[in-house]
């Protein structure tokens, strides 16, 4: 964890956003798709609905054309309408800030729910595991576990609280940009000489294989520019 804050030391959530609320829409739209394309329907989305409120009253039909590129667009607008609609009626209008009540939300899970906490709340309730995040944690060891639930467990059982939030971060973005599910970038690694799996050596020292990583993952988008 050490080498890949070096490599990322801010990551950034990659889903455009401007509150709880918005970011929890996204996430929502993200199931199945890309963040790209959940970032150019955002707009059009937020700018037509703007509110809670205003989203869970839109006709449903409009609300499925303006999602539609995301996939699965007719469960996607009835779970964006529903969330929406419970935040009005059962919150004020406010994201709630608990585990609980987010997973009580139509369309959230305890991914999306660790989302919303942990970027836009600050809030370390638990480890966003994603297809990413799992695959990386088998292939450090960190895990052998089969399920998103049980890696979460024991991943929370091996970093201190602190670094949930960024740490397992780190992990997603490691993932989507060098431990990729297509091909495993281990020359580049900067976890190689570390990682059980490596298929090759590594070339050159980790700190200058960690500074190509933060670059490559800052012009992605997913941490911020100038860390080192």
């Amino acid at each position: 964890m050490a080498r890949l804050a070096a490599a990322i030391p801010q990551p950034q959530c990659e889903l455009d956003h401007d509150s709880p609320w918005t970011l929890l829409i996204a996430t929502i739209l993200s199931a199945q798709s890309t963040d790209r394309t959940v970032n150019s329907v955002t707009p059009e989305l937020f700018r037509r609905w703007p509110t809670p409120g205003l989203l869970a009253a839109a006709p449903r039909d409009e609300v499925e054309r303006v999602v539609h590129r995301t996939g699965f667009f007719r469960n996607k607008a009835k779970a964006i309408q529903g969330c929406s609609l419970a935040i009005v009626t059962e919150h004020g209008g406010r994201v709630p800030t608990e585990m609980d009540a987010l997973c009580a939300l139509p369309g959230v899970a305890r991914k999306t729910a660790n989302v919303v906490l942990g970027v836009a709340c600050r809030i370390a309730a638990g480890i966003v595991v994603d297809t990413h995040v799992m695959r990386v944690a088998r292939t450090l060891g960190l895990t052998t576990a089969a399920t998103a639930e049980r890696i979460e467990q024991e991943l929370c059982a091996l970093l201190p609280r602190d670094q949930w939030i960024d740490g397992g971060h780190r992990l997603l973005l490691h993932g989507r940009y060098v431990c990729t599910a297509r091909s495993r970038q281990c020359e580049c690694c900067p976890l190689n000489e570390l990682c059980p799996s490596r298929e090759v050596a590594a070339v050159g020292d980790w700190r200058e294989r960690a500074r190509a990583e933060g670059a490559l993952v800052a012009a992605r988008g997913g941490a911020v520019a100038g860390g080192d």
